[in-house]
């Protein structure tokens, strides 16, 4: 999985911390490094060996939110965020944060809004790369013929995430 190695340092190697648990929705992994969140991993998700376990203040929090978000207790993470990738995907990534929660966009309107309206598939590439789901909510982006479209926690659990944001949308 790319982007889990970025800001601290291990002699010449990158490493990043990386701490598992059990949440409503199953297994998931949240990794940090020099005091930002890098990635979010999935139970399945393969994990570079530079990646140490363990927990830190920082983690503990984007789990606390992260529990609340799963309960509708929050509709938006305050956490410091820094996913790796190309620019084109920085743009896509940035993007989706404005999607609102409970909230649907298509990869032709966020091609579109990124200032490429050709690149539909781009986007979906950018949105299965995304190192952060949840966190950026790429799971709010289907398919202009309403299909959900893929996501790389799998399509079950997206539509349980659209599923959640539904029930807990107050607006």
């Amino acid at each position: 999985m790319t982007g889990l190695v970025d800001m601290a340092v291990m002699g010449n190697t990158r490493v990043s911390t990386i701490f598992f648990r059990e949440t409503a929705i199953g297994r998931i992994g949240i990794a940090e490094s020099g005091g930002v969140v890098t990635n979010l991993c999935f139970g399945s998700d393969a994990i570079p060996e530079v990646a140490l376990s363990g927990t830190t203040p920082l983690l503990d929090e984007a789990f606390l939110q992260l529990d609340d978000w799963l309960a509708g207790e929050i509709e938006l993470f305050s956490l410091p965020l820094a996913p790796a990738g190309t620019g084109f995907m920085q743009r896509v990534w940035r993007q989706l944060q404005d999607i609102p929660y409970g909230c649907t966009t298509t990869y032709r309107e966020i091609a579109t809004a990124v200032g490429t309206p050709g690149a539909a598939r781009a986007v979906g590439t950018a949105c299965g790369r995304n190192p952060l789901p949840i966190f950026i909510p790429c799971h709010r982006v289907i398919g202009s013929d309403g299909g959900l479209g893929g996501y790389r926690g799998g399509t079950d659990l997206k539509r349980r995430l659209l599923e959640l944001e539904q029930r807990w949308n107050r607006t």
